[in-house]
């Protein structure tokens, strides 16, 4: 017999914007941080928490029958997970940096040798100790000096990515007593091994504002300003070019950039601005080469086009075209050598790496020869090496980094990801299709199936999306999703507009005004998958975290009779009053990603769509939805508030529970290992619905 659900009280909130009246009955589940980490909880405070963890309860009375399912599950996955692992070593200023993992260790060890890899192990930070006593702990290296001895550490304990910097002397091992409170967790060092540049958040919307110069030694609070972002669609950081001789404060809105420039010798000097900011939209970013900058833009060039200009003069009229705009290629992102340069292009939704020497202007790709796959450059923190090292992946192809030589076309395998248990790619199929889209326009699709998966519209599939902000979604190896492929399940991930995987004009025709798009889009991907049968709705699944949560959101209002099963991970769920309130950490910095609701017809068309306020009286299919209560991106009250009114208005029968991590945040678990525990509950979500038990 199914325990009873919790039922949420109702205590209606008035919400009146632009002469209309919306009635939010659960607005009453909001905390603010300071309630959430009060010791002395006043009542709201226990009121809200009481009726998450009444939903966690619940949730492990609905799925307790799986419990002996969900062990092994996760002991599966982890058992996949090469426990003693290592990075591939790369070269940074004369030592070798790599990342290595200790037997049943959750968290990274950073190391690195002197001069040779046969020298002796130096360890700079060990993440497992420095974890003690934290529930929730992540960190890693900010930064190091030019002359490689003191080391900048950025750790967050509250899982809210507020990070704290400190500093290690790696000659002695001991820290520093500087440490800065409330950064971003980024920064940079100037070339004088004492001055460190680093970005401040807002303390209540957390976006990045200002950014500092710390000598070390002096008290933090003495600390100059040298930039404060007064625009809060803006958010801003600071960071060091490849070639060590600027150091660049970047201000960025979802259509604008902006930079201001400092040489890296002169810490206490003035930054200059790249080119003025222009108020409506260019989106760019800068590179430095010996005397140049190269500047990538979507000036005049949706799809962004190569620009260089001389160091000392960077106005735009001063610019000279070196790769051209093109039609049907995305340029991605440029790595620089000292006689090379290495283009990321996509053309027809996949990467290609063009290699060209500046010497000689000859040029070549790569050659992968796999239908769906992912390259991209990786780390290549040298200059002067004529060595590209790349990394690659596909479905059904486990992580791999190669080193290429880009004269002698040599290509060396370094690592490829060890699947403990073995696993062979050749048991494994991977297809490109393409789904025709309402408006005629065609979708791809990457996915992947184990040999022998039936297309008689009987087997089970889980098909994932996101859709927004530009973020493409590519066709990546991953060891857990084997437990659900080999179990009989196909993955798909539907390439939506939102993205950006058919070029710039993917991602504007998913966006604003178009939003609708990316839902049509996912729904039109799943019928198509049914009617080529691949599956069908008594077994299609759906999946999607965050902005892709909102996507599982307007998909169930939609069209909930396509689906049997839906996980909603960290869903941003209630979009209008979410993006009403300018309070909420990222809100002002995505308006042009969603619109401003204070702007009337912004408000309309995100009300149109915002899967709260379109819960309505009709069936539902069975749903997983996780959160995390420390959540800065997605606050917790939108899933629970989303789960609240579900429950109230749905007419069916089927499975609606919730589980909200109450320790974490919009990552969800630190640690290698623990994160798969919210997996194993939602494969054994999906596999129950399959009356799978094994």
């Amino acid at each position: 017999m199914k325990p009873d659900a919790p039922i949420a009280k109702k205590a209606d909130t008035v919400l009146q914007e632009h002469g209309h009246t919306r009635t939010d009955p659960y607005f009453w589940m909001r905390l603010s941080d300071e309630q959430k980490n009060a010791e002395n909880a006043d009542e709201h405070t226990k009121e809200v928490l009481a009726y998450l963890n009444e939903e966690n309860h619940y949730t492990s009375k609905i799925m307790a029958h799986t419990e002996r399912l969900q062990t092994k599950l996760y002991e599966e996955i982890v058992r996949r997970i090469k426990q003693t692992d290592e990075s591939v070593p790369y070269l940074s200023k004369g030592y070798w940096y790599y990342t290595r993992y200790e037997e049943g260790g959750e968290y990274p060890v950073y190391c690195r040798k002197k001069g040779s890899l046969e020298a002796d192990e130096e360890v700079m930070m060990n993440v497992n100790q420095m974890a003690e006593g934290y529930s929730y702990y992540a960190a890693y290296p900010a930064g190091i000096t030019m002359d490689n001895k003191i080391l900048a550490i950025a750790e967050d304990t509250l899982s809210r990515r507020i990070y704290t910097i400190r500093f290690k002397n790696l000659e002695t091992g001991t820290f520093l007593k500087d440490s800065i409170e409330n950064t971003d967790g980024g920064g940079a060092w100037a070339n004088d091994n004492k001055t460190f540049f680093y970005g401040v958040k807002h303390p209540v919307t957390l976006l990045p504002e200002k950014v500092y110069r710390h000598k070390l030694g002096e008290d933090t609070k003495s600390d100059s300003l040298v930039y404060h972002e007064a625009d809060d669609t803006f958010y801003t950081y600071v960071y060091k070019t490849k070639s060590d001789k600027y150091i660049v404060i970047g201000s960025s809105s979802t259509l604008v950039n902006d930079y201001r420039i400092l040489r890296a010798d002169d810490p206490n000097g003035t930054f200059k601005r790249f080119i003025p900011r222009d108020p409506q939209a260019h989106e760019y970013s800068i590179s430095h080469f010996q005397n140049k900058f190269y500047v990538m833009t979507n000036r005049d060039a949706p799809n962004f086009r190569l620009m260089e200009v001389d160091e000392d003069n960077t106005s735009e009229e001063n610019w000279k075209e070196v790769i051209a705009h093109r039609e049907d290629v995305l340029l991605e992102d440029i790595e620089l050598f000292d006689n090379h340069m290495v283009l990321e292009e996509r053309k027809n939704g996949l990467i290609n790496l063009r290699i060209i020497n500046q010497t000689t202007g000859n040029e070549h790709y790569l050659d992968f020869g796999e239908p769906v796959y992912t390259a991209y450059s990786s780390t290549n923190a040298e200059f002067n090496t004529k060595i590209l090292r790349f990394r690659y992946t596909s479905m059904t192809t486990p992580n791999s980094t190669f080193d290429y030589d880009m004269e002698t076309r040599e290509r060396t395998l370094l690592k490829q990801q060890e699947v403990v248990g073995g696993h062979n790619p050749e048991d494994y199929i991977t297809e490109r299709l393409w789904a025709v889209a309402r408006d005629g326009l065609e979708i791809p699709i990457s996915i992947v199936y184990k040999k022998g998966f039936q297309k008689d519209g009987k087997s089970p599939l889980l098909q994932y999306g996101y859709g927004s902000y530009g973020n493409t979604i590519n066709a990546t190896f991953r060891s857990d999703r084997l437990s659900l492929l080999d179990r009989g399940f196909a993955f798909a991930i539907a390439h939506i507009r939102g993205g950006q995987m058919m070029g710039r004009q993917w991602y504007e025709e998913g966006k604003m005004f178009k939003k609708i798009n990316t839902f049509n889009d996912f729904i039109d991907c799943s019928k198509f998958l049914i009617e080529e049968h691949y599956t069908s709705k008594a077994h299609l699944y759906a999946y999607g975290g965050s902005a892709g949560g909102l996507l599982m959101g307007a998909i169930v209002n939609i069209a909930p009779e396509l689906y049997n099963g839906v996980l909603a991970a960290v869903p941003f769920v209630d979009v209008v009053s979410t993006m009403w309130d300018e309070s909420i950490p990222l809100t002002t910095g995505e308006f042009d990603e969603w619109g401003n609701p204070k702007n009337v017809e912004s408000y309309e068309y995100m009300l149109s769509y915002s899967p709260y306020d379109n819960v309505a009286e009709q069936d539902y299919p069975n749903m997983l939805v996780t959160t995390g209560l420390f959540d800065s991106q997605v606050q917790y009250w939108e899933p629970a508030k989303w789960v609240a009114k579900l429950r109230d208005k749905k007419t069916d029968d089927n499975l609606l529970i919730l589980n909200t991590d109450m320790e974490t945040g919009h990552g969800g678990a630190s640690g290698r290992f623990k994160q798969y525990k919210t997996t194993a509950l939602q494969y054994a979500f999906l596999m129950d619905l399959e009356s799978m038990n094994e």
